[in-house]
């Protein structure tokens, strides 16, 4: 989908105090996210935040949470830059970078839950890795997601969804649940819908949904391991046998 440039959006994102858009900027908050937020509440991020109606209800809903909006288009960010100055609470930054650099950003362990919602699907084959769900991605999100984190993804698109579902087994993941049908599920209750759902919504088509978390053991054992590699490798302990 092509997206309408904004006249002067990058100007008005450069100038709002609640966006981080320089890359060094980025990275200097890592492992330093409480400080900016002033208080050490659970940090939940969505990766694509789009227009911001989706990020901005749970900020309104969760004053007790802290929310990061993470968009690459200026043209869309600055749409809901707009949103965020008609909201009083202080609960909410957004970042205007590439989902590839997010473990550059968040410390291990900082981040509490990330939103996907209705990502590009890249459906060229050559294009897998740049979706928001491939395993590449899923080990970005290993490395920033405290251990009883959880990843939730929606989008009206099956075949994504499918792709996505085998990618969390794939990268050693586990599914707490899922659906085919949303709305029209057990998990309907409480959801916050974005501008693409309330459309897709509307002309009936299907919203998939899916929770996921690390296996802890799995996670345990890679750590283990890395540990243990560390030693041998700095030791040259198979050197002196």
């Amino acid at each position: 989908m092509r997206l309408r440039n904004v006249r002067g959006s990058r100007e008005t994102i450069a100038a709002d105090e609640c966006v981080l858009h320089d890359p060094e900027e980025q990275r200097a908050q890592k492992g330093h996210w409480h400080e900016l937020f002033g208080n050490d509440h659970p940090i939940h991020i969505e990766v694509g935040m789009g227009k911001g109606q989706f990020i901005m209800t749970l900020a309104q809903q969760n004053p007790d949470i802290n929310y990061i909006g993470i968009e690459k288009y200026s043209s869309v960010l600055v749409r809901a830059l707009e949103k965020y100055h008609t909201y009083e609470g202080d609960n909410i930054f957004f970042l205007r970078m590439d989902a590839e650099e997010i473990a550059d950003v968040f410390d291990e362990n900082e981040v509490d839950r990330i939103y996907l919602n209705f990502s590009d699907p890249w459906p060229k084959d050559r294009h897998a890795k740049r979706r928001l769900t491939s395993k590449e991605y899923w080990a970005r999100y290993d490395r920033i997601l405290c251990p009883e984190g959880r990843v939730i993804f929606k989008t009206d698109n099956r075949p994504l969804f499918d792709f996505s579902l085998e990618q969390v087994e794939v990268a050693g993941w586990q599914l707490d649940n899922y659906t085919f049908d949303l709305h029209h599920s057990e998990y309907a209750e409480g959801n916050v819908m974005t501008e693409y759902e309330e459309r897709f919504t509307a002309k009936g088509n299907p919203i998939c949904r899916l929770v996921a978390h690390r296996d802890p053991q799995k996670k345990w054992i890679e750590r283990r391991k890395q540990t243990l590699d560390g030693f041998v490798k700095h030791s040259g302990f198979f050197e002196n046998i």
